[in-house]
């Protein structure tokens, strides 16, 4: 088997890989570990308000995501998955809308 991979069909690597878990406790924290890993980044409006506005936010990390991917590809360190670049790009997402909703909150007191 090729160690070096370059999987580009979205969600079926990840429902595959899901199939062939240990178990299911072990796919969630996989997944959600994608996720919950770049929920922090969605708050980088705060140290750079360029990225206050949530498309500069995406297009920035989406950009830097797909950088990573890339370089775990052509170094062979790693497996270029496009189902990580969505699962890091919606955490980032759910971030952002996190901290809008802290600010909200914030903002009526």
């Amino acid at each position: 088997m090729d160690d070096n991979l370059l999987t580009v069909e979205p969600i079926v690597s990840t429902l595959n890989f899901i199939k062939g878990c240990i178990s299911w406790k072990d796919a969630f924290v996989i997944v959600g570990g994608n996720i919950v890993m770049f929920m922090p980044f969605g708050f980088l409006g705060w140290i750079f308000p360029k990225l206050n506005i949530l498309k500069s936010l995406l297009f920035t990390v989406v950009s830097a995501i797909t950088i990573v991917e890339a370089l775990q590809y052509f170094s062979r360190l790693g497996i270029f998955e496009v189902d990580d670049i969505i699962l890091n790009t919606f955490g980032v997402f759910l971030g952002f809308l996190i901290k809008k909703n802290i600010e909200k909150r914030f903002e009526n007191l």
